[in-house]
């Protein structure tokens, strides 16, 4: 093998060997591949000491308003008989000044009670009444006559409309459910037609005397309430069929006509 490197020539022997070894080796040193570190292993993430409760879902319906009551005797027959009656309409509600006035019951109007003004309902009815707008109830007992306004179905007192969300619009639409009477809702009871309210004595003392010659076998009585003038017509026996006819028949030129259940 011939040595292309003049250098060489003039080293000493042991020298020239080593040289030869330096560059054989350094012309056949093999290439270390570099190969990267294993990734970390990823930690999971730490689950939150306190994980807040999941949503409720957009479809779940919203939990219904508690029922109030007055009496929990009421609250639990109510939770364990059927209706036997029900109607819905518009219900307003009324307390001064018919506060601490008597009221049709013979006892004395409580506007903290939870009570209500029907004017066909057997006096003392156990009913609850719903509002369908907001789904609050009450169970609430009749104990007056009214309302005295046509389109108005049942009369609530400051208590109850507090109760159902009716005091603050007013007027609003509810539904009516019987759960008790002391007498038959259909058959039975004192009715009469009572028609009003009149501004002033006048007005309802010549109806009076009209609905009298009118009427010769009925009791024909004025009276004066916390809102005017009224006239009661009680036909004989207190007869539902003939107080309905009544009712019927008549067109005051002042004020309304209503049957009315006295009982």
């Amino acid at each position: 093998m011939l040595l292309r490197r003049p250098w060489l020539r003039t080293l000493p022997q042991g020298l020239l060997i080593s040289a030869m070894a330096l560059s054989i080796g350094c012309r056949h040193k093999p290439t270390t591949a570099a190969v990267a570190p294993p990734p970390a292993a990823i930690a999971p993430a730490a689950a939150p000491v306190n994980p807040a409760p999941p949503l409720p879902s957009a479809s779940s319906p919203p939990a219904a308003p508690a029922t109030v009551a007055d009496s929990p005797a009421d609250a639990d027959f109510v939770s364990g008989h059927p209706v036997v009656y029900s109607e819905e309409g518009l219900a307003s509600w009324y307390g001064p000044p018919y506060d601490k006035r008597r009221g049709a019951n013979g006892e004395i109007f409580d506007k903290d009670a939870l009570t209500a003004a029907h004017r066909t309902l057997p006096m003392n009815s156990l009913i609850r009444v719903t509002n369908l707008s907001t789904g609050q109830a009450a169970i609430l007992r009749v104990t007056d006559r009214g309302p005295f306004v046509h389109d108005r179905m049942l009369d609530l007192s400051l208590a109850s409309a507090k109760a159902i969300g009716v005091w603050r619009p007013g007027v609003a639409r509810v539904r009516v459910e019987v759960f008790a009477a002391p007498s038959p809702l259909d058959t039975g009871g004192r009715w009469c037609v009572q028609v009003g309210a009149f501004k002033n004595e006048k007005g309802a003392f010549k109806l009076r005397d009209q609905l009298t010659r009118r009427y010769q076998s009925a009791n024909v009585i004025e009276f004066t309430g916390p809102t005017g003038h009224w006239v009661r017509i009680r036909p004989q026996g207190d007869d539902k069929k003939r107080a309905v006819e009544i009712a019927r028949d008549l067109e005051p030129s002042e004020g309304e006509a209503y049957l009315v259940r006295l009982d």
